[in-house]
């Protein structure tokens, strides 16, 4: 039972609403934030409309401050858009999303002045803008967007917002408020996109001489004279997408790209996944086999083996799909293609699989990927085998992949976990990587912990010699020892 001196809701509602008053005046003398969240707390006793006037008030004050805020004022900084952001959501949306939806577009409108001025180096305050963003999805469609002028109207803005997002703080803005348009505030927006698309360029970037200008762009600054049509080209484009999108034009999406595009093998993807959701599975194939003849890198990333295999499954075609996954396998020694497989094989068969697949994960050329394989699947017997017969091989830098592998094998392979925490201490040492000391030395106490379960090392020195020679090999670094002893 907690006592009467615990700090919680009870113990301090028995001080009284008079000794709770004196206590937060206090408080807040010394902070600002908890000023503004009594003086909110306070308006929102006098109706949503008192609320929604000091967020109003405050979100002007944070777009015409001019201070930098460094580091170590960022967390104060983040605190205080977050408390506004709840404010619109929590208290005003409920019963005004009106009001609500008013506020939350000069809550987003800010992040640019805002991102002028603040040390975001951990990338919290621009998080903070895009959920803010992602929240037009949830609140758009409850404000007043009902008639033909309202929607249109809403297109405008819209319009206007990503035609000056300099930031990407309007990144996904279409996609957000599309059902909130719908249809008509759609067509409105395209026809603005595509009217802005035809209008000439200034004569000052549009000479067709030699000359090379510089043009200036929030973003930094190019040293060519096309770069501004590009990237006026670009905004067109990938904004008539996601209008397609939106309207589920999956023709229109496709207009957008060119060929280079639909080379691309991410972008192919994209193309098959939209072409798939409207059951056209034949072209989607196709779409994907043009970014696989071009794929310069001959790497293709997972998202376009994902739609190929939907594509031949959506096909009826079985055979292919099985032969696609565990070529898939053979080259990535990915397990969810050997589970996807497997699912397609009848029982027994699937089993014969999985002994085939690990048969052919035991040589693998990079023994790291079939480390990471074993240890997923999870075998940890043959991961375990994989240690000991490929041990030679293996690095210890691959730390992200070692120190998982040797948690999960200790209890059943305590030997093969030894081995791989000697691997990442011999690297360590050798190479002097100070800052990994305290894990090599974590790593050494596992080991000499683990040496009285090991009744047999095998061909591999004892945990014994292996310290000693560690101690005449590395005696010198004491950094290390003093974390050890």
């Amino acid at each position: 039972m907690a006592s009467n001196k615990t700090l919680n809701a009870k113990n301090l509602e028995a001080l009284g609403a008079e000794r709770l008053a004196d206590l937060l005046m206090e408080t807040c003398q010394g902070s600002a934030v908890i000023k503004r969240r009594l003086r909110l707390e306070l308006a929102g006793e006098q109706g949503v409309k008192a609320i929604a006037s000091e967020v109003r008030k405050r979100l002007a004050t944070i777009k015409r401050a001019k201070s930098y805020i460094d580091w170590n004022k960022t967390k104060a900084f983040l605190n205080d858009l977050e408390m506004q952001r709840k404010m619109i959501m929590e208290k005003v949306a409920p019963e005004d999303p009106a009001e609500a939806f008013e506020l939350l577009w000069q809550f987003v409108g800010i992040a640019g002045s805002v991102y002028e001025r603040v040390d975001d180096s951990n990338g919290f305050v621009g998080d903070e803008f895009r959920f803010a963003l992602s929240l037009f999805a949830e609140l758009g469609p409850k404000a007043s967007f009902k008639s033909s002028p309202q929607k249109e109207e809403l297109a405008d803005r819209i319009f206007t917002a990503i035609t000056n997002n300099d930031y990407g703080e309007y990144d996904g803005l279409i996609s957000y408020l599309g059902s909130t348009l719908g249809d008509i505030g759609l067509e409105h927006l395209k026809k603005l996109v595509v009217a802005h698309g035809k209008k000439p360029m200034p004569k000052e970037l549009n000479r067709e001489d030699n000359t090379i200008y510089i043009v200036g762009g929030s973003r930094g600054i190019s040293l060519d004279k096309d770069f501004a049509r590009r990237r006026r080209d670009d905004f067109v484009r990938y904004a008539l997408q996601e209008i397609a999108d939106q309207q589920g034009d999956v023709d229109a999406f496709i207009a957008q790209q060119t060929k280079e595009t639909k080379e691309v093998p991410a972008i192919a993807a994209e193309i098959a996944n939209r072409l798939l959701s409207v059951g056209r599975a034949k072209e989607a194939l196709k779409a994907l086999d043009v970014a696989k003849d071009n794929s310069r890198r001959g790497w293709i990333p997972e998202e376009w083996n994902d739609a190929r295999a939907a594509a031949l499954t959506a096909l009826g075609r079985n055979d292919e799909v099985q032969k696609f996954h565990w070529n898939c396998f053979e080259q990535t020694l990915s397990p969810k293609h050997l589970r996807a497989l497997m699912d397609l094989l009848p029982d027994f068969e699937d089993f014969e699989c999985e002994q085939k697949a690990f048969k052919f994960a035991l040589t693998f050329p990079n023994v790291h990927t079939a480390l990471d394989f074993f240890i997923s699947w999870p075998s940890l017997e043959k991961a375990s085998a994989l240690i000991l017969t490929r041990h030679g091989e293996l690095d210890g830098n691959f730390y992200e992949v070692m120190s998982p592998a040797s948690n999960d094998i200790q209890g059943a392979y305590p030997l093969a976990a030894v081995l791989l925490r000697r691997l990442m201490i011999d690297f360590s040492l050798e190479k002097a990587r100070s800052s990994r000391y305290k894990h090599a030395a974590r790593h050494l106490l596992e080991c000499q912990s683990a040496n009285h379960v090991i009744e047999d090392y095998g061909n591999f020195p004892s945990h014994t010699y292996y310290e000693a020679k560690l101690r005449t090999d590395h005696g010198r670094k004491s950094s290390f020892w003093s974390l050890v002893e």
